[in-house]
């Protein structure tokens, strides 16, 4: 199947330490930090990359503690959003993503809603691991894979966010 796997019972595993360590490596300053993303849906085809999302009260003061991160493999990456973003690519068999947000925008994060919203709802959690073997199956990688699950990730977030009383927002960053 390419860059995505079937699901694997390790993965939560692997986040819970990640979690351990970053949460020692950034104590005082995460509010919360939980396994995000496809390999956090048992069951849900994924790409062998365990996402953490952490609240964090002060972005700067976190990107302070980037030393305790490089200590652990991290390394940030600039990707012109708000928030942080650190990659952990050496990590076998799984990579790792870190993204520090602010704690004000915790409760909106479309990447937890997406999560909440896979565990609760078996069809669509079925549509989406369908969606991403067919395009594993094709060989369509990079940003043509991202983009040709936006219409799908849209569709379940407009739903998702609705059920939570927020408003419906584009889940496609340019």
């Amino acid at each position: 199947m390419g860059l995505v796997h079937e699901y694997d019972p390790a993965w939560p595993g692997f986040a819970a330490a990640a979690v351990d360590e970053v949460a020692a490596a950034l104590d005082g300053v995460v509010v919360a930090i939980e396994h995000i993303g496809s390999t956090s849906v048992p069951g849900l085809a994924a790409k062998p990359v365990i996402d953490l999302m952490a609240a964090v009260r002060d972005l700067p003061a976190a990107t302070d503690r980037e030393p305790a991160l490089t200590g652990l493999g991290y390394v940030l990456v600039d990707t012109g959003m708000p928030g942080r973003l650190f990659y952990r690519r050496e990590g076998r068999p799984v990579a790792y993503h870190l993204h520090l947000v602010p704690v004000d925008s915790w409760d909106g994060r479309n990447e937890r809603i997406l999560r909440d919203h896979l565990l609760e709802t078996p069809t669509d959690l079925a549509r989406y691991a369908n969606l991403k073997r067919d395009l594993a199956a094709r060989g369509i990688t990079g940003d043509a894979y991202t983009r040709a699950k936006t219409a799908l990730i849209q569709e379940m977030m407009d739903v998702a966010r609705t059920r939570r009383g927020l408003e419906p927002v584009p889940v496609w960053e340019e």
